[in-house]
């Protein structure tokens, strides 16, 4: 028989390891939109939906949470809906039919089957729009579709640090950059290419190498651009958004809004 200060003993034990137990769990992360954003667009059209796809085949960023955080707290802002997932067989006819816009975010390597690549390329073809975010440009290297899509592909990068981010003379009063300053002091991972994607592109920020070490770029480093897309519809690139700050960051929260707006024709 157990004695009552021994089952006593056990009980509380119990608690403690159970208590333990829940601290342990992530907590939720949560961002908070910046100030005035309810009113930032005014828009009398129905929301538009978006699908935020955050599977990695590769390095994986610790960002992703608060990225998709930021997103599902900007959903009043830009009058959006938004859908997350990292299930590529989201990425079927049917259910790509009910988004405007598609964002990879922070993907990285082969995401997609070949399946899923068929569905998107249809997608994209009849209309869809696309934005990409960070590491979307170190995802699907050997998909050419997908290389013209994001417009360049990641090739290196140094160490995170502050630089400074330019508006491009080409992309004054362009909405997508609207109200962003320029220069723009940030701290990111500031990505080399596997070419400038200029002419096919519209740039609309470029990064000064002159600022940070480790460029390669040269005196024209795009860091962001867009560009309309075989199918009518557009497609947006940002290579901002390493870092968690960013997602807080109320200017790069503009940017990431901005970026949906235009690519859902806003």
């Amino acid at each position: 028989m157990t004695r009552p200060g021994a089952l006593t003993r056990t009980l509380l034990l119990l608690a403690l390891a159970l208590g333990a137990g829940c601290s342990a769990r992530p907590q939720p992360v949560t961002v908070d939109p910046f100030d005035g954003s309810a009113g930032a667009w005014p828009d009398p059209a129905a929301p538009f939906n978006v699908l935020a796809f955050s599977r990695t085949a590769g390095f994986r960023h610790a960002s992703i949470p608060t990225a998709l955080a930021a997103l599902e707290a900007l959903q009043s802002a830009g009058d959006y809906v938004v859908e997350t997932t990292e299930d590529p067989t989201q990425f079927s006819s049917a259910n790509l039919a009910r988004f405007q816009v598609v964002v990879f975010l922070l993907t990285t390597g082969d995401v997609l089957d070949a399946a899923g690549q068929t569905a998107f390329e249809a997608w994209i073809g009849a209309g869809g729009s696309y934005v990409g975010v960070h590491s979307a440009a170190d995802t699907e290297h050997d998909w050419p579709f997908y290389g013209t899509l994001v417009g360049a592909y990641f090739v290196s990068h140094p160490d995170v640090q502050p630089a400074s981010v330019d508006l491009d003379p080409g992309a004054t009063g362009d909405p997508a950059v609207a109200e962003l300053p320029s220069p723009w002091l940030r701290t990111d991972e500031w990505y080399n290419f596997d070419h400038d994607p200029r002419p096919e592109v519209t740039v609309l920020e470029t990064v000064d190498e002159s600022t940070y070490t480790g460029g390669t770029m040269g005196a024209d480093h795009p860091i962001t651009w867009a560009h309309p897309t075989g199918g009518g519809g557009r497609a947006f690139y940002t290579a901002l958004g390493h870092t968690d700050d960013s997602y807080r960051d109320p200017l790069f929260q503009r940017l990431l809004v901005s970026g949906l707006r235009w690519a859902a024709g806003r």
